[in-house]
């Protein structure tokens, strides 16, 4: 099981990213532009080639052996939840818009402990790979459940992700994960959104083709497998009406 939580907005949740003034064009320098990074997630214009990946839109996973990619999406193709499974671990990824001029996972976090703390969790912050996170220990129907929340600002996005199980409390269980993790491409796209507000995802269309396919032929066997409608009077469909008997003639009174 996959744990999840609604998390309230704040004042910035309805501010649109085309608000960004000067500090917009002040943010990178041509250093910064040029410094390759040593790992992801990675931004689309800056991700290594020659990698199999899963394009879910916004968003593309790598192919790692071991790891099998759970996708929960509507019947029109749209993608609600990713998570990726490793045995007894789980990470589950989304990814959000973000402003030019700064990131947003600082913020998410906060909310994240603040949340946590309302519902009786202590949440303590840990340094990482992908900088401050957020560790806590939680009570799920299966029992108690370590998790991980890890953050990344990349150009105008921030990918989210919640590590599950052992290798919250020990990264080092669950090498796969982590490599998934960082070989994570974005694809941010050119349209402007709303900051915080989640990135489309997709199934690719070969994949949304195949599973609407399987609906479909799933609830024409399902209305084939149905019985049939009783008949108005209450026979069933076939069944031969019983004849009616002819009243007995009555006996003639004798005058």
């Amino acid at each position: 099981m996959i744990f999840s939580r609604r998390r309230g907005g704040s004042g910035r949740h309805a501010r649109d990213e085309r608000s960004g003034g000067p500090a917009d064009v002040a943010r990178d320098s041509p250093a910064e532009e040029n410094a390759a990074p040593e790992h992801g997630p990675y931004d689309s214009s800056e991700a290594p080639e020659g990698v199999q990946r899963l394009d879910l839109g916004s968003l593309h996973i790598p192919a790692v052996e071991g790891v099998e990619v759970r996708v929960q999406a509507n019947p029109d193709g749209s993608v609600q939840q990713v998570v990726l499974v490793d045995g007894g671990n789980a990470l589950q990824l989304a990814v959000f818009a973000a402003p030019r001029s700064e990131g947003i996972w600082a913020e998410f976090r906060e909310e994240i402990r603040t949340s946590l703390f309302n519902d009786g969790v202590a949440a303590q912050e840990s340094d990482g790979e992908h900088g401050v996170e957020l560790r806590a220990r939680v009570r799920t129907p299966e029992g108690l459940t370590d998790l991980r929340f890890v953050g990344v600002d990349g150009p105008r996005w921030m990918v989210r992700g919640i590590f599950q199980g052992p290798v919250a409390a020990d990264p080092g269980v669950s090498d796969r994960l982590t490599r998934a993790f960082e070989g994570l491409v974005v694809d941010r796209g050119g349209e402007a959104k709303p900051v915080r507000e989640p990135l489309p995802l997709r199934l690719p269309r070969e994949v949304a083709e195949q599973q609407a396919a399987q609906q479909e032929a799933a609830q024409q066997q399902a209305a084939q497998q149905q019985p049939a409608a009783p008949a108005a009077n209450g026979a069933a469909p076939g069944d031969q009406q019983p004849h009616k008997r002819k009243p007995s003639p009555r006996p003639r009174r004798a005058d």
